[in-house]
């Protein structure tokens, strides 16, 4: 496809008067850099909004997906982009250069739950691969820039979920499957193989790679990376006992993001560790709503970029994990969306070597308390949802051109 240069710009707006699809805007934009074609991202104009050429071939592709735009001329795009460079307008226009690589983290086969991620990327058209422990201990994420952790747990305690499913037909085919592919990878426990899957993952962001975890992947993959070397399985989860005082071996030095949590021994109990906050909060589902921080544009860009959005306050969500206890998260991350009154965490961000890591706690933005074996959530119904365009908004973010340090 021949995209043809002309005077003018297509401004897709991101505001809550100005776009009637929110998550498919993402989807425009990612397309447009698929074809080669930069794009600019207004940092804090109008709800983060996108600014692209004009060519017949983009009008069409929004009017297809039913993505509102407007039209700029040369001029007032010159103006537009002067207003923004101001050292007085607490905003900024972020190059989009190239379209991301995506991976999502999942296993083959149908789940009893859904994915957030993979809903949100299917409905506003953003292609992905999906890979598991073998492609990842096989080194394939060196092929992408985007890594996704579907709802999983990388301790190898089956996600806790003994207690209430272990007759459950799905729960035993889950177990059954897992136990065999970690044979076929060469280990004797599944706690084991998830363990190296979850030192491969550290490597690849160390090195420069962006991951992105909701829900029960955030604080288990923390955990498995404290708990190396230590054995804090009991016997129906891998067949023997637990290493005696295991709490006090685990090191969260090797964490991303948590530090001085106390794991959940009891395997009865539906819960990793002190982490969560799900069965400590106590917010009513009427008023709970986090708030997103404020950065500045300029001099913040990343976070700036992670919290774009056509509101400030985000409805909450429940998952199995819901949100962190800010005790338990480390001081060098940022904090990018709280529940204050509760003294919770509900997205956070950090730096990992070279890359970069986001967790948002919940499992679905648009369902409150989704439950295994719930239907899926419908996005046609919830196309400007403000919980979603923050996963869209680490999606798109490799796409930004990096800056020069000035150091």
């Amino acid at each position: 496809m021949s995209f043809t240069a002309s005077a003018s710009y297509i401004l897709i707006p991101m505001d809550l008067e100005g776009q009637k699809e929110h998550l498919k805007a993402y989807g425009i934009t990612y397309w447009t850099l698929d074809k080669d074609v930069k794009a600019k991202w207004l940092l804090n104009y109008r709800g983060g909004s996108f600014l692209l050429p004009d060519t017949e071939e983009i009008r069409k592709e929004c009017q297809i997906r039913g993505v509102s735009f407007e039209i700029l001329s040369d001029s007032k795009t010159e103006a537009l982009l002067l207003d923004i460079s101001s050292p007085s307008q607490n905003m900024e226009a972020v190059v989009l250069e190239k379209a991301p690589k995506i991976a999502v983290y999942s296993p083959k086969g149908n789940q009893p739950w859904d994915d957030a991620v993979t809903m949100v990327l299917t409905y506003a058209e953003i292609p992905y691969t999906t890979i598991y422990d073998e492609e990842v201990l096989g080194d394939e994420l060196l092929l992408y820039d985007w890594l996704h952790l579907h709802h999983e747990d990388f301790t190898g305690q089956y996600g806790k979920f003994y207690r209430a499913y272990r007759s459950a037909p799905w729960y035993i085919e889950e177990k059954k499957k897992s136990e065999a592919l970690a044979a076929k990878l060469g280990y004797d426990k599944v706690s084991e193989e998830k363990r190296d899957v979850a030192l491969k993952i550290r490597d690849y962001v160390v090195g420069g790679g962006f991951m992105f975890a909701m829900c029960s992947a955030t604080d288990s993959f923390d955990i498995a990376l404290a708990a190396e070397g230590v054995d804090i399985c009991e016997p129906m989860f891998d067949g023997d006992p637990s290493e005696a005082n295991y709490q006090n071996k685990i090191d969260d030095k090797k964490t991303f993001a948590f530090k001085d949590f106390t794991l959940e021994r009891n395997p009865m109990v539906y819960e990793f560790s002190s982490i969560d906050m799900t069965t400590k909060r106590k917010v009513n589902k009427i008023t709970d709503y986090f708030s997103l921080m404020d950065y500045s544009a300029k001099w913040d860009p990343i976070p700036c970029m992670l919290v774009q959005n056509h509101t400030s306050l985000v409805k909450g969500f429940m998952g199995q994990t819901t949100s962190y206890e800010r005790a338990t998260v480390k001081s060098n991350v940022l904090v990018m969306g709280e529940h204050k009154a509760s003294g919770e965490a509900r997205y956070i961000h950090g730096i990992k070597g070279k890359g970069f890591f986001t967790f948002y706690g919940g499992h679905d933005p648009e369902d409150y308390q989704h439950r295994v074996g719930d239907a899926k959530t419908e996005l046609a119904l919830h196309p400007n949802s403000p919980g979603y365009r923050l996963i869209l908004n680490n999606v798109l973010f490799p796409a930004a051109k990096k800056k020069k340090q000035k150091t």
